[in-house]
């Protein structure tokens, strides 16, 4: 899946606003979001395996972080530009 499709899904675009402003659990980021825990488990896999969003365990809880800024440009006629970023984030939570 291309991160233009990743990012395409408005749940998953959710997710990532929530997580922009700290590491959640699942169960606490599917309240937020306005989902069941087994959508917001599907969607933390996509945004997992496209590399934007990683996990680690805390006690019996499993959180979710970001670990890629994404950036998009878009420019409207005559530019006609396009333009989708991803790159590391700096982790200061661990």
């Amino acid at each position: 899946m291309s991160l233009l499709e990743v990012l395409g899904n408005t749940r998953r675009l959710k997710i990532i606003r929530e997580l922009s402003r700290e590491p959640k659990y699942v169960s606490e980021l599917a309240e937020t979001v306005g989902m069941d825990g087994k959508s917001a488990v599907h969607h933390l896999s996509v945004l997992e395996e496209a590399g934007i969003v990683d996990h680690y365990q805390r006690g019996n809880r499993k959180y979710y972080r970001l670990v890629k800024d994404i950036e998009l440009h878009a420019a409207p006629p005559p530019e006609r530009s396009f333009i989708l970023q991803a790159s590391e984030r700096v982790d200061e939570t661990t």
